[in-house]
């Protein structure tokens, strides 16, 4: 009866309004850490929304500057109790990318919440505003029903510069890495594989991207002057992409690619199915890497894209051969990939295919390593459960997300292990003009969350012990 006022509790916050009027106050803040100028905005959102709402659980808190200059800060907090046999470390992030004011349809504004059927457009609803806004009205729900005392202790990491790659995060976590001791990892980002299946992830593929850049000369020269006797360095780096990557999307360097997918992983996602939601993108079924599953080219292997190009002046093109191209590039990688050796695996390649002219570079800051937490670990089994338990639907396990999150600094740095409950879906338009959270699935994630908040109060301590037991 208790576990089941928890649930009602977190859709009464739903069904009253309050969850909205809440995430609405919290949507207008232009939390834009992508813009310059908005570190007042990324500090208001702490001071007026979240610390309000954590001080009211019982919540310590602190504000840490960042250690990488020019970015938000980090709100480290924690709820302890008096001999709590476990403790929980749950994340989220405050920052949105760029509104891009101008470019949503008419009616409707990044920075206010606009309904429209099941629709809750804004920018942030769906990433993250609304999931950790979510998160925190759920354990709400259960510090309530179980008058006060959860039996376990609570400590939270805010960012707001997720949305830059995260800089800073690492090296917080190492400074402050007692004081965010855990047991577990829960947090919500990313999307769920299909609007009506809830999900479950382990951790994400890793990001990595770099830059082609081949400079020949100062200048244009003219085409029809030039043209047969100067080298031209978009045809170059045209074809030096096409030695990466073939027409269909297969990557063509050996270092690159990831070793075979492991059984458990192939076994997590052989019924998966990509790209069934209305308003998904068709799937193209011959892209990518042959003889592998559309589930198990997104979630258990590495593609190499191609996400911009420039040579000359492509908004008005003149008949000039351009004097530089350049390509910015992006390897999405899983666990067991060779990453440390990326760059040095570009090199050599486009060196032993006569492109030594063509600079190949990395930013260090916004790469993020792979992760993937063992899908037979006893804490996936109790997660699945508790989120069938409340929601009434056979979960999707995903053994990791197909995006990128910062999952290396708690999987890795924090040695924890992750388990990600997404509260959005795959055509929510995050990034992009439009965005929006669906209210199905915020209110199905209420009694989700509030689940597992209260299932970890419940069975926690009995499931550490087996952890402990089966890493023997």
């Amino acid at each position: 009866m208790a576990r089941a006022k928890a649930l009602q509790h977190a859709w009464h916050a739903f069904d009253s309004g309050d969850f909205l009027d809440r995430l609405d106050a919290r949507i207008a803040v232009r939390s834009e850490s992508q813009e310059a100028g908005r570190d007042g905005e990324l500090r208001r959102y702490l001071t007026d929304f979240v610390i309000p709402e954590i001080e009211k659980l019982g919540f310590t808190w602190e504000i840490v500057d960042n250690p990488v200059g020019g970015f938000g800060p980090f709100l480290l907090a924690e709820r302890i109790e008096v001999d709590a046999a476990l403790t929980l470390l749950t994340y989220g992030h405050g920052d949105v990318v760029r509104g891009y004011d101008t470019q949503w349809r008419e009616g409707l504004s990044p920075w206010q919440i606009v309904v429209e059927g099941e629709r809750w457009y804004g920018r942030g609803t769906a990433d993250n505003k609304g999931q950790h806004t979510l998160n925190f009205t759920a354990l709400k729900s259960v510090i309530e029903a179980r008058d006060g005392r959860l039996g376990y202790n609570v400590k939270l990491i805010l960012e707001m510069g997720e949305e830059t790659g995260s800089p800073g995060l690492k090296a917080v976590c190492e400074a402050h890495r007692e004081r965010l001791a855990a047991d577990l990892f829960i947090a919500s980002d990313g999307p769920r594989l299909a609007a009506d299946s809830p999900t479950l992830f382990l951790g994400s593929r890793g990001s990595f991207n770099f830059d082609l850049r081949l400079r020949a000369r100062d200048g244009a020269h003219h085409s029809g002057n030039w043209g047969g006797v100067l080298s031209n360095p978009a045809t170059r780096l045209a074809n030096a992409w096409a030695t990466l990557v073939d027409a269909h999307g297969r990557i063509l360097i050996e270092g690159l690619r990831p070793p075979a997918i492991p059984a458990p992983v192939r076994d997590a996602v052989a019924s998966l199915e990509v790209g069934a939601t209305p308003g998904d993108p068709a799937i193209d079924a011959s892209w990518g890497e042959p003889e592998l599953l559309p589930a198990e080219r997104l979630f258990g292997w590495n593609t190499l894209e191609l996400l911009a190009i420039k040579a000359g002046n492509p908004e008005a093109p003149a008949n000039a051969i351009p004097g530089e191209a350049y390509a910015h590039c992006q390897l999405r990688f899983v666990v067991g990939s060779d990453r440390e050796r990326f760059l040095e695996h570009l090199r050599q390649h486009l060196d032993a295919h006569g492109f030594e002219d063509i600079e190949v570079s990395s930013a260090r800051m916004s790469q993020m390593n792979a992760t993937r937490l063992d899908p037979t670990d006893p804490w996936v089994g109790w997660a699945l459960a508790s989120m069938r338990e409340s929601s009434g639907k056979s979960p999707t396990l995903l053994p990791n997300l197909g995006g990128s999150l910062p999952n290396d600094v708690f999987a890795e740095t924090l040695g924890l292990p992750t388990l990600w409950v997404p509260h959005s879906y795959p055509a929510c338009s995050q990034h992009a003009p439009d965005e929006h959270a669906l209210a199905s699935i915020l209110r199905e994630g209420l009694g989700i969350m509030a689940g597992l908040w209260w299932d970890l109060a419940e069975q926690g301590r009995d499931i550490k012990k087996e952890r402990e037991r089966w890493h023997r």
